[in-house]
């Protein structure tokens, strides 16, 4: 699979992440099946959150891939974490006990990335940083991230956080593409104008920071795909015809959208279908023309000014 720079922590990563979601509704079997396509297809970044399954999703993972030293070596492991019942949670004592807790289900000494999973309103940036100088001195996380932050807010962690930040989990699809669409209406007076993230798309990319697509095939917040759903005719028209012409599936094509803008992201899938798992690796192979990016674009409902 094509290989992508991970912010500026030098590792080189799969185009495409493969998200442990919805691990916990798997068999120990079926989850085995899942890991080992995606290894075989060379999709061996796979992403984590404590709060997956209340951690299960973790366990799972670890087990179905009979987890030691030597399976470690061959797959990059993220994890994300922040995120506790009815609040969030960036302190130093949470960020700390939950790495160990993600450690202990994963079966492993280090993750290669961690992320702070959506913003914490009560954020002390010194916590933080004393937290990852901690987790970074011992070893036991090797790289930095955010999720669902803003230019500012990652400017505050960077005034105290002496770690690189290689990467950001955003929303981020056909349907939802609002950090697209602010970028191409600028100073027009229609709702594809209206900047809701500080511009953070261009900023990501101004920092070298990876920006990672949650939800790449979904519309609204988890409303459900907007592939071969009758809400978006002319959308799943335009793809299946760019489908057909590459002799790729519907979900190939949707992933190739992302994978064709200049900011190199890396989408993480969510899904649990070994077959759909395969068709998003054939993303990687795919590069779509700026006309067959644009004729999609705009068969989401997105207006060029």
């Amino acid at each position: 699979m094509k290989k992508i720079q991970l912010g500026t922590s030098g590792l080189r990563v799969p185009a495409i992440a493969v998200g442990c979601m919805r691990m916990d509704r798997l068999t120990k079997t079926e989850a085995e099946t899942v890991i080992k396509t995606a290894l075989d297809q060379g999709a061996n970044f796979f992403d984590h959150a404590d709060v997956y399954g209340g951690g299960a999703c973790e366990e799972i993972f670890a087990d179905a891939i009979g987890m030691d030293s030597n399976v470690r070596e061959s797959m990059f492991l993220q994890s994300k974490c922040g995120i506790r019942k009815g609040q969030f949670d960036f302190s130093k004592e949470h960020i700390l006990s939950s790495v160990e807790g993600i450690l202990k289900r994963l079966r492993t000494d280090y993750l290669d990335v961690l992320l702070l999973h959506r913003p914490d309103a009560l954020v002390e940036p010194q916590e933080v940083a004393e937290a990852f100088d901690q987790l970074a001195n011992s070893g036991k996380v090797r790289h930095f991230g955010v999720s669902n932050q803003n230019p500012m807010q990652i400017q505050l962690l960077k005034k105290h956080v002496k770690q690189p930040i290689v990467a950001n989990q955003l929303q981020l699809s056909i349907t939802h593409a609002t950090m697209i669409s602010q970028g191409i209406n600028v100073n027009m007076l229609n709702e594809s104008a209206v900047n809701r993230d500080g511009s953070i798309l261009d900023f990501c990319r101004l920092h070298d920071i990876t920006i990672q697509p949650w939800s790449p095939f979904q519309y609204g917040f988890f409303e459900g795909v907007f592939l071969d759903n009758a809400k978006f005719p002319e959308l799943n028209k335009t793809i299946d015809a760019i489908a057909d012409r590459y002799n790729v599936a519907n979900t190939t094509v949707a992933l190739a959208w992302l994978l064709r803008h200049p900011a190199e992201m890396q989408p993480v899938t969510g899904t649990m279908n070994v077959q759909r798992l395969q068709d998003c690796a054939k993303a990687a192979d795919i590069d779509l023309t700026r006309e067959e990016w644009y004729d999609i674009y705009r068969a989401a409902g997105n207006v060029l000014p």
